[in-house]
């Protein structure tokens, strides 16, 4: 048995929706071809895109696993107009797919569905939890073992459930009745080595299908088990660009690097998790089937950042050297201090965060039901859910190289830059008294729904060949109920050196090798057990005294939707036009800060971070949605598709009612806005398809996008409190705060996309797609996600025993979003995977895939109005991964 993978259209214009494959004569040759390997596969599905009537792209896994990739995520990457990343927040890129995006647009504009539903996630990171919480789904949560296809969906249709103005996903799972033989066993046993971290972890999964010979009646159960060690190398500008204030007028209004770090992060993750389903067929006309889910990803972390401090500096001393470029500070030497106040050269943050994981969940109950050979009917109730949490920050902030010097070298946008710090910077003499404890505690996000559907497909006879029709109700709720942010407890001598333990471990020798620059080395840090040592001793954690407002928030969505859609066709050609009306109830809750005694009626006291007021906001909207496709067979090999819709996708959840988060340091933050409007899109795609030659495929097709409603970020100045300087002053201190919010907008995209696929004599094969997207929003600024260019190479050696895959992919630089109130982007990347498998017997298969081949270093870099060009931000190298997996199927 060998690996493979096909990516085309599967046609699903004869069913209802495309809920797991039902039991029919379709599924079981389905499933045949599954195991005929590459080329078998990639020639029925090349077959089935002839007949499909609307524009999708599938990925069907040869045999369970068996993909260079551990997600879905990063067995869609191979698509083409599909784009993935590594991360949904500012937490910096890592070396797993998580979010998919579909033709240059963000991933919250892109639905994720699994069997044809919506589907609760949670995200382990604290800033995906409270900070940027998005619509997007965490692939993370989701193993390629689970897949039996995947959908990609670039036009739309009145049937599909609206969500994602550029497209959807739906991720499809086996069911008991589909499977070729009566019982099946299959699973596989491995281990992952992660050369970074230089440690090596266990991977298992197993299925088990039962089913009668008569076909009526079936239970499947399958679960999952997998861990991996991570380590990332970074460094990161956390504080952005600063302005100097100063009386030397070559240095004066020039920007600075503030907060220069050299990063370390670790973490274990444990995947585990499986399917369950039961599938009856009482009679010819009546199928019942019952579908559970459950994934838990544990994902405790260390993340430590060790900074140069230069606001602390710059405006109160003169460099001893230095160069300035375009009105940056691309180079200075700050000479040690031998006299007064004792200045910290830098600050070097420890945040430890144990019982960090995501969930997600789901169970439906469907009925299929065939009432007369022209009236079949689809009923479906289900439930999701998932959360993210972080029980618990342990943080310890503190202040490095008193009165030591600094120094710092830019070598350009494309490279890290070289620092160090003076003095002696040990766990002996780190200065408490110059930082700070912070971290929220208790956070648990929930995401879930509740829904009900039922569809009907009645047939006819004629150039209208069918008309769909349906209804589903759904109840969704994101919500945060607690947050508890810690501060120091004043009382314990938090601030006396002499109270610490010492160093618990250093950075490793080889740290920032993968991402180059010259970095301090020997960075000592305290052990995970020691910050929580630290943070019991030291830390205040009373409720409701530092109960954190700002972090807590809820949207409410009651959703009502119908649809109805005529499907047609005659001689050589074939179409839908539907209608689908959805109606939007939502209520938006949020805290609104307010003074300490402000005496506001109704607010809520007894915060240290001030009065707050809780707020109750009511978003409703109503959306007609049209969507045409046609096909047409110009010839017996070439056939062209036209398509024309309106998408809708509801704004983030944090851009309605997120937390704020507020920077003392820097006095910038974000918030969110409970007044916008959802994002309306009108869209138009044509494709031609050549089949020129069997197992062969030529495509080109053109897209646009005209986004109503696109959401962009703000800038506007609020007053808040300071907590720091209001502890300092023995008062309250309120400063002003340049805050970014969201604010609806428009946008547009325009693109193509160019599709090459061919067997090369008997056992070769080649696979080549490139995207073109040209995307803005409205004043000329840049589309969030969009990258011009994205380019995937794919090539494949099979025989009757060996096997092997080579995947290249590349995705050029994109908007990412706001931080510090700077524009900032990501780099152009790319990944190399591969995959051998070799079949020592009819029972059992020895594969090897390899993850990130090529080592690629994460670029990120801003843009900053008061200069021209762009300025470094963060780089992060991540190292392989190799899967050894012994495969086997009984």
């Amino acid at each position: 048995m060998s690996i493979g993978l096909a990516a085309s259209a599967h046609a699903q214009d004869s069913s209802l929706d495309e809920r797991a494959a039902p039991p029919s004569e379709e599924a079981t040759n389905l499933d045949t071809v599954v195991v005929t390997g590459i080329r078998g596969s990639i020639e029925k599905a090349l077959d089935a895109k002839r007949e499909a009537s609307t524009h999708v792209e599938v990925v069907t896994a040869e045999d369970v696993g068996k993909l260079p990739a551990k997600n879905v995520a990063d067995t869609l990457r191979q698509l083409p107009g599909v784009n993935i990343a590594s991360s949904s927040a500012s937490e910096g890129g890592f070396d797993e797919a998580d979010r998919v995006s579909l033709r240059g647009t963000n991933p919250s504009l892109t639905q994720t569905l699994v069997n044809g539903h919506t589907i609760g996630t949670g995200d382990w990171f604290v800033l995906s939890q409270v900070g940027n919480v998005g619509r997007s789904v965490s692939y993370s949560l989701y193993p390629s073992e689970i897949v039996d296809r995947v959908v990609v969906h670039k036009t739309s249709q009145a049937k599909l459930v609206e969500g994602g103005t550029a497209g959807s996903v739906n991720i499809i799972t086996r069911r008991p009745l589909q499977f070729a033989d009566p019982l099946t066993i299959q699973g596989s046993i491995g281990a992952v080595h992660s050369d970074l971290p230089g440690d090596t972890k266990p991977q298992f999964d197993a299925l088990l299908n039962v089913r009668n010979e008569e076909r009526t009646a079936g239970l499947m159960v399958q679960v999952f088990n997998e861990e991996r060690s991570l380590r990332r190398d970074g460094q990161e500008v956390v504080g952005g660009y600063g302005t100097i204030s100063s009386d030397d007028p070559a240095l004066d209004g020039v920007l600075y690097p503030n907060l220069l770090g050299a990063v370390l992060f670790e973490q274990v993750r444990k995947r585990q998790g499986g399917v369950a389903n039961i599938e009856v067929k009482p009679t010819d006309s009546l199928t019942l089937n019952v579908n559970a889910f459950y994934s838990l990803l544990k994902a405790d972390n260390y993340n430590r950042n060790y900074m140069m401090w230069a606001s602390q500096f710059v405006n109160s001393q003169t460099p001893s050297a230095y160069t300035v470029e375009n009105g940056v500070l691309t180079s200075a030497t700050y000479d040690p201090v031998t006299s007064g106040t004792v200045t910290p050269y830098g600050v070097y943050d420890m945040i430890s965060r144990p019982g960090a994981e995501s969930t997600s969940r789901y169970i439906t109950l469907d009925a299929e039901w065939d009432a007369s050979d022209a009236l079949r009917f689809a009923f479906q109730v289900g439930a999701t859910k998932g959360n993210g949490s972080s029980p618990t920050q342990d943080v310890l902030e503190t202040g490095l190289a008193g009165n030591g010097g600094a120094s710092w070298r830019m070598n350009g946008v494309d490279s890290p830059l070289d620092w160090s710090l003076g003095g002696t910077n040990t766990a002996a003499t780190h200065l408490p008294q110059s930082g700070w404890i912070f971290g929220a505690q208790g956070i648990d996000v929930l995401d879930k729904e509740d829904w009900a559907s039922v569809d009907g497909q009645f047939f006819f006879d004629g150039i209208v060949s069918s008309l769909d029709f349906g209804y589903r109700y759904a109840t969704h709720e994101r919500s945060n109920d607690f947050s508890l942010a810690q501060g120091p407890n004043w009382a314990s001598n938090w601030q006396d050196i002499n109270a610490y333990p010492d160093a618990g471990g250093y950075y490793p020798g080889d740290f920032g090798s993968g991402i180059g620059g010259n970095v301090p080395s020997g960075i000592w840090f305290y052990t995970p057990e020691q910050l929580a040592q630290i943070n019991a001793t030291f830390a205040n954690r009373n409720n409701p005294e530092r109960f954190y407002f700002s972090d807590v928030y809820g949207v409410q969505e009651d959703i009502n939707a119908v649809y109805t859609q005529l499907n047609f066709g005659g001689d050589r050609w074939s179409g839908n036009a539907g209608l689908r009306y959805v109606r939007t109830t939502s209520d938006i809750h949020y805290n609104q800060a307010l003074a300490l005694d402000s005496g506001v009626p109704g607010a809520v006291t007894g915060s240290a971070f001030g009065d707050y007021l809780p707020v109750v906001v009511n978003n409703d909207y109503n959306e007609l949605l049209p969507s045409v496709n046609f096909k047409f067979e110009l010839t017996e090999d070439l056939v062209a598709r036209v398509s024309g819709s309106k998408t809708m996708t509801r704004p983030d959840f944090s851009a309605l009612a997120g937390s704020l988060t507020l920077n003392d340091l820097t006095h910038e933050g974000s918030g969110g806005n409970p007044n916008l409007d959802p994002l309306v899109s009108t869209n138009f795609d044509a494709s031609l398809e050549w089949y020129f030659a069997p197992r062969a495929l030529l495509a080109a097709s053109v897209f646009t996008m005209d986004l109503d409603g696109y959401v962009d970020f703000g800038n506007v100045i609020i007053q808040y409190k300071d907590q720091q300087a209001s502890q300092e002053a023995g008062t309250d201190v309120y400063s002003d705060y340049l805050v970014s919010i969201p604010v609806n907008s428009n946008g547009k995209a325009r693109g193509i996309e160019l599709t090459y696929e061919q067997p090369i004599g008997e056992n070769f094969g080649i696979n080549a797609n490139y995207t073109y997207v040209d995307g803005e929003a409205d004043g000329d600024k840049p589309l969030n996600g969009t990258s011009k260019d994205t380019f995937n190479l794919s090539a494949f050696y099979e025989n009757d025993r060996f096997n092997a895959r080579v995947n290249y992919s590349y995705r050029s630089s994109f908007y990412a979003g706001v931080s510090r109130a700077d524009n900032f982007y990501q780099d152009d990347f790319a990944t190399l995977s591969a995959s051998l498998g070799f079949k020592a017997t009819d029972y059992l298969t020895v594969s090897l895939d390899a993850l990130n081949l090529n080592d690629p270093t994460l670029k990120y870099y801003t843009e900053n109005a008061a200069v021209p060009g762009y300025l470094p931000h963060a780089f992060y190298s991540n190292g392989r991964q190799y899967y050894l997996n012994l495969r086997f199927r009984f």
